[in-house]
């Protein structure tokens, strides 16, 4: 039985990539110290005899017993509110995180693939957003802390790669949503749903003219599997290149909901990327894979996670409490 550690493993994808690899017959290993990941995403494995957690802070020395075949890295706070709430635990976990396990990965002669991000891409000037693009970051801006972390990651992934060895993958990964997201983490799919079930209006920021392109957390899993399992050490967009504004969305939303609430606007935030639309032809040449669940399904099947939601969860304006890591 292959053995795999996946890192962020009670966070929204990482404890779906933990579903999919036990479903594929491995022993996972799931890691996580919880300051934004959530137990109740994984207890339905904790009576597998095939998985076992580690409550651990990867930015402290990380060690796992026994033979070691894979690594997901998938560890990071991944929403606006998180990383602007927690910034230098978001530049720790990118850079000492992925430090730590590509030291893990090299010990144990293990292949390692690391979660980056289109936000390392920051507001672009391609569209839409190849590989081979380097972007357009504000370093020193408040979204900088996780844009950085992520660019770092890759390049120190790449380093162990060119000069260790180490059997490394990249992949890039573009909005994607479904089950299992946060309702408060800020980011537009949970905040709108959110708000049409709490009665409260829509809100936008800036026009509404921005955009984005949602991917369904099932794609997204077959994409990294893929990725995994291949040849390719360079990174892949994973994304749905379906793109829509969010003004449009939110219309979306409205109708899905049969909500009557109103849209309202309020300013940009700064450094919010205006444009996002991943091109996928490396990712269909080189692993076979494109997306295939449609927003109006994927949505569809997410607002019905929402609502089974109890009224503590939904009526939660603080999503966490991050004072007993910040002391």
């Amino acid at each position: 039985m292959k053995r795999i550690l996946i890192t962020g493993a009670a966070g929204f994808l990482g404890s779906h990539l933990c579903d999919r690899f036990i479903k594929e017959g491995y022993f996972v290993i799931g890691m996580d110290n919880l300051i934004t990941g959530d137990l109740k995403n994984i207890e339905h494995l904790f009576k597998l005899e095939n998985f076992e957690f580690y409550h651990h802070d990867i930015t402290k020395f990380v060690h796992v017993p026994g033979e070691l075949d894979y690594i997901l890295h998938f560890a990071s706070p991944a929403s606006p509110i998180d990383y602007l709430k927690i910034p230098i635990q978001t530049l720790k976990v990118g850079s000492l995180g992925t430090h730590n396990l590509l030291g893990l990965a090299r010990v144990k002669k293990a292949r390692i693939l690391i979660a980056s991000t289109s936000e390392v891409y920051g507001d672009p000037l391609v569209h839409p957003q190849t590989e081979e693009y380097y972007g357009n970051v504000n370093t020193i801006g408040p979204r900088g802390v996780y844009d950085e972390a992520k660019r770092f990651q890759e390049s120190i992934t790449m380093a162990y790669h060119t000069f260790h060895g180490v059997e490394t993958r990249i992949v890039r990964i573009f909005n994607t949503y479904g089950p299992r997201m946060r309702l408060n983490d800020g980011r537009v799919i949970p905040a709108f749903i959110g708000q049409a079930i709490r009665g409260e209006d829509l809100t936008i920021f800036g026009d509404g003219m921005q955009t984005r392109s949602f991917c369904y957390v099932d794609d997204q899993v077959e994409g990294i599997f893929r990725l995994l399992h291949s040849d390719y050490v360079y990174p892949v967009n994973i994304g749905n290149p379906d793109e829509i504004t969010i003004k449009d969305f939110a219309e979306e939303i409205i109708k899905l909901t049969g909500t009557t609430q109103k849209v309202v606007y309020h300013p940009l935030p700064v450094n919010d990327p205006l444009q996002r639309q991943p091109d996928t032809a490396k990712a269909k040449e080189i692993l076979g894979w494109e997306a295939k669940v449609g927003r109006a399904e994927g949505m569809k099947i997410t607002y019905e996670y929402f609502k089974s939601l109890s009224p503590e969860e939904l009526s939660k304006e603080e999503h966490k409490d991050f004072s007993d890591y910040i002391k």
